[in-house]
């Protein structure tokens, strides 16, 4: 408590005030514990950066956002960092870093329950997108390097399989696979130079949302750590691959893995409500493989790390990256061969 106590106090607003904290959420990157006063409540951060090797990059992102960005006119919460007495949203102590933030109530989702929290999800970060056109994504540094480049991944790849000296069958039909959407790649290359530089958040997972209690409305959008400059394409496909899938990247549940159009569908409405009004044609026709490209790229991640020996990601067994890439695999081909169905569903949302 003493230590908590120490950290609070480089904050004008809560220095020398009782308080109590305990432990917070489930998040698997940052320590969490929840801050509470008699008449306000916080959340506060143990900065990981052995994950995120460069905080100061995150720090003058957030930062950036909240002197450019007018909060207020958002439907939902955006929780950036608190200013501590120098006025920076790092705070030092003992060595490690913290950040703290206001609370938000409400819930916290793992998976849908309903297409319409499908729409509702979707929409709030195309909200996001829209609210944040104005601030030069060109401002922004990368907080992760080429995160989402999906041509670099696929070189990481090719330097991988090139280091194995030999592959079981299953390592091989799933590297014959990957190294056969080199056509993707070359579709994604194009829409990198014709679409626009825009802030995007760049893990719109389920779980990066904070819904109200009756789960029918978004109170906060949160996990700011990966927002910089990118493409539309990013935060939509990000949320085809995790909502509109019939399982979960760890599932081994083959004959179920398939898109959900169903789902693709109501993700695209809300997508499209937040950016038709910001979104040019070329990126309107990027949403189209956004899918395949975010889904291509965890496939590439998980299996280059399988070939590397699980360096990255953390694993219960020895080969259960290279079943998140088959897995990822399954779901990329269900997207490539519903590609018809999907575009109709595209055609009627856009009107393109």
């Amino acid at each position: 408590m003493e230590q908590i106590s120490a950290i609070l106090n480089q904050y004008s607003f809560l220095e020398g005030k009782a308080f109590q904290c305990n432990s917070f959420g489930s998040g698997l990157i940052h320590g969490t514990f929840q801050i509470e006063t008699s008449d306000s409540k916080f959340i506060l951060q143990e900065f990981n950066n052995s994950v995120f090797k460069h905080p100061e990059r995150i720090a003058h992102n957030q930062l950036l956002l909240g002197e450019k960005g007018d909060v207020s006119k958002l439907p939902f919460a955006l929780p950036l960092p608190l200013l501590n007495h120098s006025g920076g949203s790092l705070t030092v102590h003992e060595g490690k870093l913290y950040r703290l933030f206001d609370f938000v109530e409400g819930e916290t989702l793992q998976e849908i329950q309903n297409s319409n929290q499908a729409f509702i999800a979707s929409k709030a970060y195309g909200v996001f997108a829209d609210w944040a056109k104005d601030i030069p994504a060109s401002d922004m540094q990368e907080s992760i390097p080429k995160f989402h480049r999906l041509d670099w991944r696929f070189e990481n790849l090719e330097k991988a399989a090139m280091d194995k000296n030999q592959l079981n069958q299953e390592e091989a039909e799933l590297l014959d696979f990957y190294f056969s959407q080199k056509f993707l790649v070359h579709s994604y290359e194009e829409f990198l130079s014709s679409c626009p530089l825009r802030i995007t958040h760049n893990d719109t997972k389920i779980n990066n949302l904070i819904f109200e209690t009756s789960l029918d409305k978004v109170a906060a959008v949160i996990d700011l750590d990966t927002l910089m400059g990118g493409l539309l394409m990013y935060d939509f496909g990000d949320l085809i691959r995790t909502v509109a899938c019939t399982e979960l990247e760890t599932s081994q549940n083959w004959n179920n893995l398939a898109v959900r159009p169903a789902i693709f569908e109501e993700l695209l409405k809300g997508y499209w409500e937040g950016v038709s009004q910001m979104a040019s044609t070329e990126e309107a026709k990027s949403l189209l493989i956004a899918g395949e490209v975010m889904t291509c790229i965890m496939g590439l991640r998980f299996f280059t790390d399988h070939l590397q020996g699980n360096i990255y990601y953390k694993v219960q067994y020895p080969e259960q990256n290279l079943h998140r890439a088959k897995n990822q695999m399954i779901f990329l081909k269900s997207q490539q061969e519903q590609r018809a169905i999907l575009k109709k569903i595209w055609q009627n949302i856009t009107g393109l």
